[in-house]
């Protein structure tokens, strides 16, 4: 029997509950859990902020593990075989058609209206299909990355979803060599954020957020500035960020808060003809309004928004942190480690902002 920690539903404590071992269908796979990270996702599944959950679930959409069992020939991007013992990763959404208007003719495979996600929105009725368990079964068809010999399982988790998420978003942006950037949220997409733009180029990487904790990881990654919103007002971290780009503003600013209020304060970050990303709009948190006149049109803003990752944000960003991982140690994000009894209390250290990265070790008690 294989236990796993089950979110039943909305504002719920989570379960401990045993499963079969899986089934194996030709093509599929079972990993034996190493780490599966616990991000803000995780926390508005917690709390019903996204529609169409088949709750009961069970959590944990990036995950990595050792290879236990293969049905069949499986092969990484690359064409290699996968074999028993292998530590991988895998692409967690699963599904997208790669037949429909999206996939095929916009070029957005994000949008695919069939795609589905390991840890949101498979039911725990389906099978181990999510992280917060000690195996997860990876259906046939699922993307699977073999780790490099240089990437640690700490190493890529402390990356996580943060990594491809803000890959995208730095991609979107195109930053530029000698440019400078604003992110907004020092949480684990803020921070990757930071590694990805310096690697892009940037010359100055100034980040907005808080707690001091996530703050001076971000410094640790560096960025040049680190502006507390708990210091300061709206107003003054705005004028902040003009005071340090020559009174311009940043020429790309990248929004990773979640917060609605951030983008009327992010547009004003942003220097007259710069690119403005969202991506931190997950959920539905509500709207903001701001004037289209001063902060976007006569601005002459780019404005983008930012939706999910593919295998390529995946792909490259876990090269990028195998190559550059001693220079940016993303590992050290990880605050605590929980096993799957402590589920709940990572949701709550999460939430809270106590932690910068939590992760669920399925051999912790």
């Amino acid at each position: 029997m294989v236990r796993a920690a089950v979110m039943t539903g909305p504002d719920q404590p989570l379960e401990l509950v045993r499963f079969a071992n899986p089934q194996l269908e030709p093509g599929g796979m079972v990993l034996e859990t190493i780490y599966s990270e616990v991000c803000g996702t995780d926390v508005h599944l917690w709390r019903g902020r996204l529609s169409g959950v088949p709750y009961p679930i069970i959590p944990g959409h990036v995950t990595v593990g050792r290879v236990e069992q293969v049905a069949g020939t499986v092969s990484d991007v690359s064409g290699e075989p996968i074999k028993t013992g292998d530590v991988v990763t895998f692409l967690d959404v699963h599904e997208t058609c790669g037949r429909c208007y999206y996939c095929q003719v916009a070029r957005t495979s994000t949008r695919c209206p069939h795609r589905r996600v390991y840890g949101i929105t498979y039911s725990a009725s389906e099978g181990l299909l999510g992280g917060w368990s000690q195996k997860v079964y990876l259906k046939p068809g699922v993307h699977v990355l073999r780790l490099p010999p240089a990437l640690s399982p700490e190493r890529f988790i402390g990356g996580g979803c943060g990594l491809p998420t803000a890959f995208h978003a730095v991609e979107r942006a195109g930053v530029r060599l000698g440019e400078s950037v604003v992110i907004q949220g020092s949480g684990p997409v803020g921070l990757a954020a930071v590694m990805l733009a310096r690697l892009s180029g940037a010359l100055q990487v100034i980040v907005v957020g808080g707690p001091r904790l996530r703050l001076d990881m971000a410094l640790r990654l560096e960025a040049e500035l680190a502006l507390d919103i708990g210091d300061l007002s709206p107003a003054q971290r705005v004028q902040a960020v003009l005071d340090a780009t020559g009174g311009r503003g940043a020429d790309v600013t990248i929004e990773a808060t979640g917060v609605p209020a951030a983008l009327s304060e992010g547009m004003a970050m942003t220097r007259d003809g710069g690119r403005y990303v969202v991506a931190g709009q997950y959920t539905d948190a509500g709207e903001v309004s701001f004037n289209p006149h001063r902060l976007l049109n006569q601005k002459h803003l780019s404005l983008l928004g930012c939706w999910g990752t593919d295998l390529s944000h995946l792909y490259r960003g876990m090269a990028l942190l195998s190559k550059f991982g001693s220079r940016f140690p993303l590992e050290l994000t990880i605050s605590h480690r929980y096993g799957l009894s402590g589920t709940g209390q990572a949701l709550l250290d999460v939430e809270k902002q106590r932690v910068i990265k939590a992760v669920i070790d399925p051999s912790l008690p």
